[in-house]
């Protein structure tokens, strides 16, 4: 374009030939010939040339008057977002195009799609991708950080919706594993919903292996997407083109909101969380450059309708840990000891440890479930877990054999009750008092009720004692003095009297 002016001042200031131009700038007498014609067709003087800039010239010599244009012109604009939606193609927008305007005239197909695809190439390189609505969220955090005033840097996370570039934004201390996931989880709550996919970069604190074709995530991470039924994909290693969409929405955060709190003083994480939050709302309402709407506007249309529900409950961090089942059926955890079925003593089993709860899982499948406990050396233990003959131990205990005592009547519950304190430790009298409520079966709870009233009359109150009461029908009799009575198999005992 330089040497077109030129060519011009020589031919209309200087007066020179075509011939002499031709040979000062190199160029045939042809090419001067016709950018000549052209100036002159334009009507072009010398004065107007030199007052022209590049841009201006050659809309003046190569823009000829034109007819008004017969076909209906469509709104790419708004062809390019309905792309966006599943399921959305050029042949569907094209016919729409057509029906909507049938009484003029409008593109074939081939030039609407032509005509589409030189749109596209006046896109930002990032926009030419087409997302479907609902189908991804790119996570990201920022290269730089903030300052809190006790010397500490905060760390900025940033999510953006694939279709509408819908972007979130909060602040953490750290980019562990649990920064990235409750971040993650605080985007999908700002949106109000879940995508198919949520696509990171790499980072070490969640994806265990980083190949290119069969990336793993780690146990925690896959855990957080069961919970909310989506899928982790993480980018390529070193193609940030993978994830186009935050990359883009990182640079805006940083531009946008990042440069306006930099001279801000902030002493916590939730200052800067709630510094970041208008400045969020208001760059999500700002309207796109080159196409309609805002990213705001562009979400409620686009992506909240494509979004999956959200759980009932909110994610709780888990981590998870392999054990072994002890031979007493249960696992150990940070020193203290969780009850499993009986039937998987010996087997691997996979726990999976919360802030309040602790589950085990076996191929997949939670097989116990017990409140967090962090007293060392402890047992946590559910009946159903035991073993049929374990449970059955286990169920004597004092007060419940006393209460089946006072099922037969008051002086049974009495004899069982003595029986219990003259131990040492009450599970000694257990065999005798279980012997004793076993007469009930032989007897019935009459006589044996009968059988103890005399037994606490005597002061025996043994399980022989009562047994030979009965054998004796001594019950049936009413109570006599102690002095009367001797044991049918004890015949040799001198009684009470015999002390006197």
């Amino acid at each position: 374009m330089r040497k077109i002016k030129e060519v011009l001042r020589l031919k209309f200031d200087a007066r020179l030939s075509h011939e002499q131009i031709a040979g000062s700038l190199g160029l045939s007498k042809g090419v001067v010939a016709k950018y000549v014609g052209l100036a002159v067709t334009a009507g072009l003087t010398w004065s107007e040339v030199q007052a022209c800039d590049e841009t201006a010239l050659e809309r003046r010599l190569w823009v000829l008057p034109q007819r008004p244009r017969a076909q209906v012109q469509p709104d790419y604009g708004r062809i390019h977002h309905e792309l966006r939606r599943k399921g959305m193609t050029l042949m569907l927008l094209w016919e729409e195009y057509q029906a909507d305007h049938a009484d003029r005239q409008t593109y074939r197909y081939s030039q609407f799609c032509d005509n589409y695809r030189k749109f596209t190439k006046r896109l930002r390189r990032s926009m030419r991708q087409i997302h479907r609505a609902g189908e991804k969220l790119f996570i990201d955090f920022a290269g730089p950080t903030l300052a809190l005033t006790d010397g500490r840097r905060v760390h900025i996370f940033v999510a953006a919706m694939g279709a509408s570039s819908y972007t979130f934004a909060c602040a953490t201390l750290r980019e562990t594993m649990v920064d990235w996931i409750e971040s993650t989880v605080k985007a999908l709550h700002f949106y109000g919903g879940v995508t198919r996919l949520i696509v990171p970069d790499n980072p070490r604190a969640m994806i265990a292996d980083p190949n290119r074709y069969e990336p793993r995530s780690n146990a925690t991470v896959l855990d957080f997407a069961r919970h909310y039924g989506t899928s982790v994909l993480p980018a390529r290693p070193f193609h940030p083109q993978d994830k186009a969409k935050v990359e883009s929405a990182v640079q805006v955060v940083e531009r946008w909101v990042m440069a306006r709190l930099r001279h801000q003083a902030f002493t916590t994480v939730h200052e800067v969380n709630d510094a970041i939050k208008p400045l969020l709302e208001r760059l999500n309402e700002r309207s796109f450059q080159k196409l309609p709407g805002s990213r705001s506007s562009t979400f409620a249309a686009l992506d909240a309708p494509a979004l999956l529900p959200l759980p009932a409950q909110r994610y709780e961090i888990a981590h998870f840990k392999t054990v072994t089942v002890h031979i007493d059926y249960h696992v150990e955890i940070e020193r203290h000891r969780y009850s499993v079925p009986h039937a998987l003593v010996g087997q691997a089993v996979e726990a999976r440890i919360t802030t309040n709860a602790i589950e085990i899982l076996h191929r997949g499948q939670r097989v116990a479930s017990h409140v967090r406990n962090n007293q060392r050396g402890a047992f946590s233990t559910v009946p159903e877990h035991m073993p049929a003959a374990h449970r059955a131990h286990r169920e004597w205990t004092p007060q419940r054999l006393i209460h089946w005592g006072q099922d037969i009547g008051p002086a049974t519950a009495g004899a069982v009750t003595r029986l219990l304190e003259e131990r040492k430790h009450p599970e000694h009298g257990y065999r005798a008092c279980l012997g004793l409520l076993s007469l009930a079966k032989r007897y019935g709870k009459p006589r044996l009720e009968a059988a103890c009233v005399v037994a606490a009359h005597l002061g025996a109150y043994k399980y022989r004692h009562v047994r030979d009461i009965l054998a004796s029908n001594r019950d049936r009799n009413s109570p006599t003095d102690a002095g009367d009575w001797v044991s049918p198999e004890h015949a040799h005992v001198r009684g009470p009297d015999y002390y006197r």
